[in-house]
């Protein structure tokens, strides 16, 4: 799933279904035992729980799993996501690993894709478990647990899936291995990028094969700003607002009076990203609200907002081949032209690109390049060369 359209489609929703507060609920409760184990259990990486879905697609067996991480400050937090293996028996060698990240479903607890009835369907990369890989998707800080979700925060969310990949492993019956590939879409495309640099400092037990990102944010000032669809751009914006701010404690002072404060905050705590239900109407006038208040507002130029998008936007120097990027040259949220600059600079450091140039929209890009880019992580696990699209970026 993917950044959200313009309000008027069905893309923006209320997760607010009995069911899955309950499901919130347990989990919840289980966070907060976790926390009073002692510390040496707390290990990032360590597997806290792994209960089996009893309904998983056919063929497939998978678990929803709870494991230790820690943010950029070496807090540990517990966190949650789901496992996916082939229902086969255990291979004589470890299975190939990919690492889901996924894209933007919200920052409330409620808005976790492990927690949505539509998770094997909205995710792209659970194609591969036909192929005998296991795909690990962790849900990130904060979603499903009970602490603020660090949206588009680089560290913070590599460290989360790294840990996933690493809990996996102790799950007998996945067979997960430590080779492993991160492929992500939209907010997942930033999440795999930086989980590629961060890879081999946080977690050197681990074997980064491959990268894919799928309409990357990169430039997270620039993205926020050069988007076209104004609407997307405002939710995102106060996805981004609500979670810096309360995290860090950042004043919006500079970006919106006290009462447009109150309506990025409450847009950011009531709403999940969802393709399935209509926006409702005090969500809908909501977004106008605040497209209009920040119409002219460059969260580059708005301090402390600026700095800090800059700090966690995309370095293209510290990015490790192979790599694969995929954008469409029609998305209306991550703008083209911010990728392609983004894939030269990579290609100017001496990194080679596979680009997937398409003509679809935002929330399809994943989807739309799934095949290939799991036949192109499968060749580079085979130890082929990888392709270098560089000239044609």
């Amino acid at each position: 799933m993917a950044f959200p359209s313009a309000a008027g489609r069905d893309t923006v929703a209320y997760r607010g279904e009995c069911a899955m507060r309950h499901e919130i609920a347990a989990v919840v409760l289980a966070a907060s035992a976790a926390v009073s184990m002692p510390a040496e259990a707390q290990q990032p990486g360590r597997l806290i729980s792994a209960a089996p879905i009893q309904d998983a697609p056919t063929g497939m067996q998978a678990w929803r799993v709870q494991y230790w991480t820690s943010n950029e400050s070496g807090v540990p937090l517990a966190v949650t996501g789901i496992v996916a293996a082939p229902m086969e028996a255990i291979p004589s060698r470890p299975r190939r690993v990919i690492a889901w990240t996924h894209g933007a479903w919200g920052v409330a607890e409620k808005c976790a894709p492990s927690l949505s009835p539509n998770f094997f369907s909205a995710t792209a990369a659970i194609d591969a478990v036909s192929r005998g890989y296991v795909v690990v998707a962790p849900d990130y800080i904060g979603l499903a647990s009970p602490t603020m979700h660090p949206f588009l925060v680089g560290p913070d969310t590599a460290h989360s899936v790294l840990d996933g990949v690493r809990a996996a492993r102790e799950i007998a019956g996945a067979a997960a291995g430590s080779d492993f590939a991160v492929w992500g879409e939209s907010q997942g495309g930033h999440a795999a990028l930086w989980t590629a640099t961060a890879a081999r400092s946080y977690a050197p037990d681990l074997n980064l094969v491959a990268t894919a990102a799928a309409a990357p944010p990169t430039d997270l000032a620039a993205n926020l700003r050069d988007g076209s669809d104004k609407n997307a751009r405002a939710l995102l914006l106060s996805f981004a607002l609500h979670s810096w701010s309360t995290l860090y404690g950042f004043s919006m002072d500079g970006v919106a009076n006290r009462t447009n404060q109150g309506i990025i905050t409450r847009l950011a705590q009531n709403n999940c990203v969802s393709l399935d239900k209509k926006p409702k109407l005090g969500t809908i006038l909501g977004i106008l609200t605040i497209v209009r208040a920040t119409k002219n507002k460059d969260i580059a130029t708005i301090e402390p907002f600026g700095s800090f998008a800059r700090a966690n936007s995309v370095d293209a120097a510290r990015v490790p081949g192979p790599l694969l990027i995929a954008q469409s040259r029609n998305d209306t949220i991550v703008a083209s032209s911010v990728t392609r600059k983004f894939a030269k600079a990579v290609c100017r450091r001496g990194t080679g690109v596979r680009w997937i140039d398409m003509n679809g929209d935002h929330g399809n890009s994943a989807r739309e390049s799934a095949q290939e880019t799991i036949g192109w992580i499968t060749s580079r696990f085979d130890g082929n060369p990888a392709p270098n699209d560089c000239r044609q970026v």
